[in-house]
């Protein structure tokens, strides 16, 4: 086994009750060395408090976390080899930058000549030299995140927990954080930890994302596998923001399904084991086109177009489904559609997901707000 995929942290088992609300419930989850795992999901689903919980600040009601092979479960906060970095930076206003990134060494009684070198290497990581002497209220909402990142890595802790430590940035300085965040991630071989509601960052930051609803893990997997093969509705829908349509799977096998989406028949891959009757079809929004009125295939009214910079963002109308279709198509794709004028609907079905339909399966789009 390579150092890479050696397990650092385990989540063996791991519940908590607020009362009657239980927001993690039996989540088990192996954390790998140095790799950068997000956990995503909409606000109130459970991250947040599994992060606490790695953390030390909350203890579960059941389950376990093991630190390399070594069960911490009721080890404090700081006597645990970790870190956190908040939502909102947390800088003392009476301190310097360099007093504030020295504290925890300080308070562990670090000698006062490594104090120094372990505070200048932390601000050189960040790319922050030289601002030693600033106060808080002297640096910017990103400067301020990357003391407050120096501050957590001083102390080189084997896993760093991130808890949305970008939402209160403006967009520019967030994706200049996602590029230092990653670079800093490589050049320390720590563990990162991150929480986030925002699927583009989860996608562009992490090795690996689990995707968490109501308490449980959704999906785990490599960014691009979460993307391209979602494992549920609520999957497709919170990751890319996919149409989830309903369809009925007539026949199938060879590795295909013939399916019937809104009267129009269609030939899809589908995995072994799928059965006859309702199902759900993923489509992302960015391989429909749409086109001229042909009489052949699906076609609708445009309700909705919005400028995204790179392209259109469409939503259609289409007799016999149940809420809008979502199409993109990029800006040199010709002059947009107009609101109310009819088009025709085209994409390639080998493109398109499959999945089974589950009784009480949730059909609304998830909201992504911070939790």
């Amino acid at each position: 086994m390579s150092a890479a995929d050696e397990v650092t942290l385990e989540l063996q088992g791991i519940s908590h009750r607020y009362g009657d609300v239980t927001a993690l419930d039996d989540v088990s989850l192996d954390i790998r060395s140095r790799e950068l795992i997000t956990l995503l999901g909409p606000s109130g689903c459970g991250k947040t408090t599994l992060l606490r919980i790695v953390g030390g600040f909350i203890r579960p009601t059941e389950g376990r976390v093991v630190l390399g092979g070594r069960d911490i479960t009721r080890v404090p906060p700081h006597k645990r080899p970790v870190n956190m970095v908040f939502q909102r930076s947390t800088l003392f206003p009476h301190l310097d930058v360099f007093g504030n990134v020295a504290f925890g060494l300080r308070v562990a009684k670090v000698p006062k000549e490594e104090v120094g070198t372990r505070v200048a290497q932390a601000l050189a990581l960040v790319r922050l030299p030289g601002y030693e002497r600033r106060m808080a209220h002297e640096l910017s909402g990103g400067q301020m995140q990357r003391v407050a990142l120096a501050r957590a890595l001083v102390n080189r802790p084997r896993v760093l927990l991130l808890d949305e430590p970008l939402s209160a940035l403006d967009l520019k300085i967030r994706l200049e954080m996602e590029e230092e965040l990653r670079r800093v991630h490589r050049e320390t071989g720590a563990t990162f930890v991150y929480v986030t509601h925002d699927q583009r960052e989860a996608l562009s930051l992490s090795d690996r994302i689990v995707v968490f609803d109501e308490g449980r893990i959704e999906q785990l997997g490599a960014p691009d596998e979460i993307y391209s093969a979602p494992a549920s509705p609520f999957a497709a829908r919170f990751v890319g923001d996919a149409n989830v349509l309903p369809v009925d799977v007539v026949a199938h096998g060879g590795g295909r399904a013939a399916v019937t989406l809104a009267g129009q028949s269609l030939s899809v891959p589908c995995e072994p084991g799928l059965s006859t009757g309702e199902a759900w079809l993923v489509l992302r929004p960015e391989i429909v086109r749409l086109t001229e009125v042909d009489g052949a295939g699906l076609s609708g009214t445009v309700r909705d177009l919005a400028f995204r910079g790179s392209g259109f963002t469409y939503r259609v109308e289409v007799p016999g489904l149940p809420e809008s279709l979502k199409a993109e198509m990029p800006a040199d794709a010709g002059a947009p559609h107009e609101l109310g004028s009819r088009v025709g609907l085209r994409f390639d079905a080998d493109a398109c997901v499959l999945l089974p339909r589950v009784a009480a399966e949730p059909t609304a789009e998830p909201t992504e707000e911070e939790g």
